[in-house]
């Protein structure tokens, strides 16, 4: 019976992990750990300049369908 259960709750957070690197919800989380590993000298940006990074690089493009 507990197996069962750490099973289901490991499914469980995984896919709820899948879930929000999917919508984009875990972006920051993946960012600080690629900062982690690359331990260059540039700044790490905090959560609101992350955000407002992210939205001028996605809209700072023109986005045409043809």
């Amino acid at each position: 019976m507990r197996k069962a259960a750490k099973r289901t709750k490991r499914f469980l957070r995984r896919f709820w992990r899948g879930v929000r690197e999917w919508s984009g919800d875990a972006a920051y989380e993946t960012y600080l750990r690629a900062k982690a590993c690359h331990r260059d000298s540039c700044r790490t940006l905090g959560p609101a300049e992350f955000y407002v990074d992210q939205l001028n690089r996605r809209y700072s493009r023109p986005h045409r369908c043809c």
